[in-house]
């Protein structure tokens, strides 16, 4: 198995492991294997099998040690043999194979580098702190997990953390009682014993040590928080909080909901400038999406509290936003007002259209376009859950609700027909200019039923249409019925 992007976690003989892009996996099939894909994991899986068959263990690649990191060459070849897997190329009949055997060759290359350097053991070492931090572990029993000695071991694992193991040990333990704090309100001595110690005064010595502060001081005390998506910055923003250090998005920015310093654009940071910046804003928490390998680079600076993308709705992260940031009254009292708002919104609905039927958002690139489920945002939250209207079924039978979203040719997108059809977004280059218009001037595009209601609307505000947070919500919520209900046509 070899990851190319997401991530996800896989129990292998009853101990479970993160995914991330480069994961490989090479291991017998009798080796037992449970795969949990959390976000947008995807990658390949190849069973197959020798002739003459193998003796158990005999395969070069299964040298006891059945999950490491891959090279980017692995992850490019494994693309590569998937595509030609799907689309065979008549004048080449032996690509398959040949890729094939590439990949193999890489994997073994890569498997045997691995093993000749104490990156390879120092990432088992870190994976099983992770997985066991709450157990009795001792530097002893991981230098011999590791194969070194202790003091090889020592010496090593300070190099690459910057702490002794005791000190990491108890880093990631106070890190973990920090996130169930801010999450939820623990008994000191179960929340002591569910992190490793066996006491809660103990735990309150060690907490102080680290934090600064006894457990019951940090949770009341307003926090410096840092934000790394601007919509969870939107959440704090909705609660009249300035985060420390955010990233912001640029319809925020128009409604001058950023500061004009202490700005962080994280798609356009490396890793040694994002823990930089983090790390001089002094935060007391930091709030992300599922990052596995920032939450380790920032892991000696605060916790971490990751929502997870596409399995909390919009109103879930805000309101754990809101607890952490101790402005839960202020929370409810939003979220009220805009039930307040999506009531008075679909009474408006039942006198204009009565039954809502299907609707559908594009958003069309240069010559692609997608459309959302309501776990993904785009303003689907807003059409399906609180308005009412359903995805079409042609989307359903793609399977957008396991995949939360559907990639179609521009040209095609007459076949996902719906009563309503918004338009959030179109290209911005001449030849998907041309391409949109082709769409718009084709026979099947003007049979559509919404095409000759009128029942078609351009919107062209992608970067609000964006946003998945309350207030990107209550906007499109508002631009959505203030839509429908002056009916804007596109012809």
């Amino acid at each position: 198995m070899i990851v190319t992007g997401g991530n996800g976690t896989i129990e292998l003989e009853g101990k479970q492991h993160n995914l991330t892009c480069g994961t490989l996996l090479c291991c017998s099939r009798t080796l037992s294997v449970s795969l949990h894909p959390q976000y947008q994991l995807h990658g390949l899986w190849i069973e197959y099998s020798t002739l003459p068959p193998q003796q158990a263990g005999a395969n070069p690649l299964n040298n006891g040690i059945p999950l490491n990191a891959g090279s980017s060459k692995a992850c490019t070849l494994a693309s590569e043999l998937l595509k030609i897997w799907e689309a065979p190329a008549q004048d080449n009949p032996f690509a398959l194979q040949k890729l094939f055997s590439e990949l193999l060759v890489e994997l073994y290359r890569t498997k045997v580098e691995c093993a000749q350097t104490s990156v390879q053991w120092l990432d088992q070492v870190l994976q099983h702190i992770e997985t066991h931090y709450n157990e009795d572990l001792t530097r002893v029993q991981m230098a011999e997990l590791a194969g070194v000695s202790p003091e090889h071991f020592s010496r090593t694992f300070r190099k690459a953390t910057g702490q002794t193991f005791n000190e990491y040990l108890t880093l990631l333990r106070i890190r973990r009682a920090q996130q169930r704090i801010l999450t939820d309100r623990p008994n000191l001595t179960a929340l002591a014993q569910e992190v490793g110690y066996g006491e809660g005064t103990y735990l309150s010595r060690k907490f102080k040590q680290v934090v600064g502060v006894s457990p019951a001081a940090y949770h009341r005390k307003n926090k410096r928080i840092v934000t790394l998506n601007f919509n969870h910055t939107a959440s704090l923003r909705a609660l009249e909080v300035m985060p420390e250090l955010g990233v912001y998005s640029s319809w925020m920015e128009r409604l001058e909901l950023a500061p004009s310093q202490d700005k962080l654009r994280f798609e356009e940071t490396s890793t040694a400038s994002l823990y930089q910046s983090v790390a001089a804003a002094r935060p007391d928490v930091i709030i992300s999406y599922s990052l596995t390998a920032e939450s380790k680079l920032l892991l000696p600076v605060a916790p971490v509290i990751e929502l997870p993308f596409m399995h909390m709705g919009w109103r879930e992260q805000f309101r754990q936003i809101a607890a952490i940031a101790n402005r839960v009254p202020q929370a409810e009292a939003w979220l009220s007002r805009y039930g307040e708002l999506c009531h008075e919104a679909n009474l408006e609905l039942d006198r204009l259209i009565g039954t809502r039927g299907t609707a559908i958002v594009w958003e069309i690139g240069e010559d692609t376009a997608y459309s959302y489920s309501s776990s993904f945002g785009h303003g689907c939250q807003i059409l399906y859950g609180d308005l009412g209207f359903r995805p079409p079924a042609a989307l359903l039978e793609q399977g957008l609700q396991r995949s939360g979203y559907l990639k179609a040719p521009t040209q095609t997108i007459a076949a996902y027909p719906a009563e309503h059809i918004f338009i959030t977004s179109i290209p911005t280059t001449h030849e998907g200019l041309e391409q949109f218009s082709a769409l718009l001037h084709s026979s099947s595009w003007k049979e559509l039923d919404a095409v000759h209601n009128g029942h078609v609307y351009q919107l062209h505000q992608p970067d609000l249409f964006y946003g998945f947070d309350p207030l990107s919500s209550l906007a499109q919520l508002k631009m959505i019925m203030q839509t429908i209900t002056s009916q804007i046509y596109i012809v």
